[in-house]
C-alpha cells in the first residue's frame, strides 16, 4: 500500500466524510474517492460504509486503523531521525497520561522538557482509563503513556518515573487527633472513590482485604476530577496521591498518613519499537527530572 493512500484513508476516517477529508488533504473529492476505491480494490474489501455525505468504518476499516497509524508514525519517526542527525532540534511529541497524574508529575516534567527543547510541540491526550492509555500507545495514537506500573502489559517498554505515597484525605473540620491512621481506622470512615478496577481503588481494596476489613464506599464516581471537590464538600474521605493531598490541605482538608504505607509506582510506557528523537529526549530528561 502506498503511504499517500494510507494518509487519505486516515483522513476520511477521522473526518467521517470525503468532502471534509479532501479539503483537509488539499485535493479534489473525486481524486480522493478514486484513491480510496483503489485501496479497497487492493485489499479486496470495502473500508467504509457510504451514508450520504457521511461515512463510517466497516469492520475491515476498523482493523486497518491501528496498523495505518503505526505506518504513518514510523514514517514520521524516520523523518525526525534524519532531521535530528542533520542538527534540526524540533518535532512533535504525542503522549497521554492518567488524569490523576496530569498535575503531578506530568506537568513539571513537561515544563522541564520544554525548557530543554523549546521547539518541540508536546501534545497531551487524556485517556478514559489505563486500558485506553495502553491501547493508544499500542496503536500509535500516542508514543508515550504515563501510568501506573502494574497497568502496563508484558511486551511494552517502561521507564520508572516517580513513586507516590497515598494519603487519607478527610473533609475540612474532621476530628482526628493523630497524624496518621491505620487501614482499619480508614475502613470505618465513609469513603469517596473511583469504581472498582481503577488503580487507586484496587490498592485500597487490597489493603482492606489484607487487614480483614471492608470499606464503606459511599460515593463512587467515574469522574476522577470530582473526587477532590467531593471531599472538600464533606461527602466523605478519600485516598489520594501526595501532591493532590497537599493541595487539598491548603483548602482545609485534613491529610493523614496511612499505616502501613500505600505506594503507587508511576512509569512512562512505550512500544518496543524505536522511539522518535523527541520521545528519546523526553525519556532521557526523566533522569534530570528525578535528580
Amino acid at each position: 500500500m502506498e503511504v499517500r493512500r494510507i494518509e487519505m484513508f486516515l483522513a476520511v476516517a477521522e473526518h467521517q466524510g470525503f468532502t471534509r477529508a479532501a479539503r483537509a488533504m488539499f485535493i479534489s473529492q473525486p481524486a480522493l474517492s478514486q484513491c480510496i476505491a483503489e485501496l479497497e480494490n487492493d485489499l479486496g474489501t470495502e473500508l467504509f460504509y457510504r451514508l450520504g455525505r457521511r461515512v463510517s468504518l466497516t469492520p475491515a476499516g476498523e482493523a486497518l486503523m491501528g496498523p495505518a497509524r503505526l505506518v504513518i508514525r514510523d514514517l514520521e519517526e524516520g523523518k525526525r531521525a534524519v532531521r535530528a542527525v542533520t542538527g534540526l532540534v524540533a518535532g512533535r511529541l504525542d503522549l497521554c497520561c492518567l488524569p490523576s497524574l496530569a498535575a503531578d508529575p506530568v506537568a513539571p516534567l513537561i515544563g522541564s522538557f520544554r525548557r530543554m527543547y523549546p521547539k518541540v510541540l508536546v501534545a497531551v491526550a487524556s485517556p478514559r482509563d489505563s486500558a485506553d492509555l495502553v491501547r493508544q500507545v499500542r496503536e500509535g495514537t500516542c508514543e508515550l503513556g504515563i501510568t501506573d506500573a502494574c497497568d502496563v502489559p508484558k511486551g511494552m517498554g517502561t521507564r520508572p518515573l516517580v513513586t507516590q505515597e497515598l494519603f487519607a484525605v478527610l473533609p475540612p473540620g474532621s476530628r482526628f487527633a493523630n497524624k496518621s491512621m491505620t487501614i482499619k481506622e480508614l475502613s470505618g470512615l465513609p469513603i469517596v472513590s473511583t469504581p472498582k478496577n481503577t488503580y487507586t481503588r484496587d490498592i485500597v481494596d487490597g489493603a482492606f482485604s489484607e487487614a480483614g476489613v471492608t470499606g464503606q464506599f459511599v460515593v463512587v464516581s467515574e469522574q476522577r476530577d470530582a473526587i477532590a471537590p467531593l471531599v472538600l464538600a464533606g461527602a466523605g474521605a478519600a485516598v489520594l496521591p501526595g501532591p493532590l493531598a497537599v493541595s487539598l490541605a491548603t483548602h482545609g482538608a485534613k491529610v493523614l498518613g496511612l499505616r502501613p504505607k500505600l505506594i503507587r509506582e508511576v512509569v512512562v510506557a512505550h512500544r518496543s519499537a524505536r522511539l522518535s528523537p523527541a520521545a528519546q529526549a523526553f525519556v532521557s530528561a526523566i533522569d534530570d527530572f528525578r535528580a
